[in-house]
């Protein structure tokens, strides 16, 4: 799993992830926003949102490849609040298909990683060291 540590706000970090998504193109499929929903329930929670990505033609080939590895697609960024900040933590492709042994989803993952190294390397400037 990759996990880092960013300088910025999680609604700004998500923000910016959201843009990258729609440069690469990759589809935002949803915009899970933990912190909001419990507020509209008069619940205070620190913030912890999810950004689930992906696109229909990916996941055509993962269904033709192997229709069970449809239950791990979209993929996912999660942002979250701790005492030291915003951190950002994501599965690459090559880890959420690897159980499946199935070299078609192999090489999926091998054109969805740097697709998803892009997006998240529009935070690389605001990491933490």
């Amino acid at each position: 799993m990759i996990t880092f540590s960013v300088k910025l706000d999680t609604d700004t970090a998500a923000a910016r992830l959201i843009e990258a998504v729609q440069a690469v193109p990759m589809g935002l499929v949803a915009h899970v926003n933990g912190q909001a929903n419990c507020a509209k329930r008069g619940i205070t929670v620190a913030a912890d949102q999810i950004l689930e990505v992906f696109r229909p033609d990916f996941a055509i080939r993962v269904w033709k490849a192997h229709k069970p590895a449809g239950i791990d697609i979209p993929l996912r960024i999660h942002l979250y609040e701790t005492a030291s900040g915003t951190q950002v933590a994501f599965r690459t492709a090559r880890e959420v298909f690897a159980p499946y042994a199935n070299p078609e989803l192999d090489a999926i993952a091998g054109e969805l990683d740097p697709l998803f190294a892009g997006i998240l390397g529009t935070l690389e400037a605001d990491k933490e060291p």
